[in-house]
């Protein structure tokens, strides 16, 4: 489930403060970023930050709308912030929750397996667990002897129970990461501008442009037309937070 991808480059530049302190900052940077893409394919990371995006700026909205257009500007950070902490931690549950979940199917098909009544029964039981992520990568005439390799496999294997392991336990801080680093540039104007009004306006105008890069990246993985995806990711985004705040924020 994880792909991993570096980037070699070392910014440096005027600003550094001795011959090593761009090349350190770098390298911070580029660790937590590996450290992502370590324990989160791309699409769990698209997804991390697109549900981040949509987060902030439904409790944004939401917190403007309830306020009269008044809303104090430390109260807007603190909701876009304490909102993504929040789901942040909510999600990195939910990723282990699923993990357990999945491990747990490969025990029921093992189980499925050992007690179907006829080994084509059993080669059917796997072929519609597996089937349809296996099928499109091997040839029709190999099918088959894959699923008996399986059924041979479960049939001599001992099960064991699912758990979690700490490469798991890094996922999910994964999940967390990018759930909350979706909402700092959000927080920035509230920082920056001291005219909540104006602040809110800027926050807003940045998320649209970051749903739209997600859906922009996304393209790149799926190969799909990058501006298409990117604007379908803005409308998508758009449709989800008008109905949350509809349905009360």
């Amino acid at each position: 489930m994880t792909r991993e991808t570096k980037d070699p480059t070392t910014p440096s530049g005027p600003f550094s403060s001795g011959p090593n302190s761009g090349a350190a900052q770098s390298s911070s940077f580029h660790g937590r970023a590996g450290f992502v893409q370590r324990h989160l394919d791309p699409a769990s990371r698209m997804g991390e930050v697109l549900f981040g995006l949509i987060m902030v700026l439904t409790m944004t909205l939401t917190a403007e709308v309830a306020a009269g257009g008044h809303a104090p500007a430390h109260e807007l950070l603190a909701a876009a912030i304490g909102c993504n902490i929040a789901w942040g931690i909510i999600d990195a549950f939910m990723y282990l929750m699923h993990i357990l979940v999945t491990r747990g199917e490969s025990v029921r098909l093992a189980r499925a397996v050992r007690e179907a009544p006829t080994p084509d029964n059993a080669l059917a039981t796997i072929q519609d667990q597996v089937g349809e992520e296996l099928d499109p990568l091997l040839p029709p005439d190999d099918r088959t002897q894959v699923y008996q390799r399986i059924r041979q496999h479960l049939l001599e294997s001992q099960p064991t129970k699912p758990s979690l392991t700490r490469k798991d336990f890094f996922g999910a801080i994964a999940c967390f990461w990018l759930v909350f680093l979706s909402c700092l540039p959000a927080a920035v104007p509230f920082l920056l501008v001291s005219d909540p009004v104006r602040a809110l306006r800027i926050s807003n105008a940045l998320l649209l442009i970051m749903l739209f890069l997600v859906g922009y990246r996304w393209a790149a993985y799926a190969g799909t037309n990058r501006f298409a995806a990117g604007f379908i990711s803005l409308a998508v985004g758009l449709l989800l937070v008008g109905v949350a705040i509809l349905l009360g924020g």
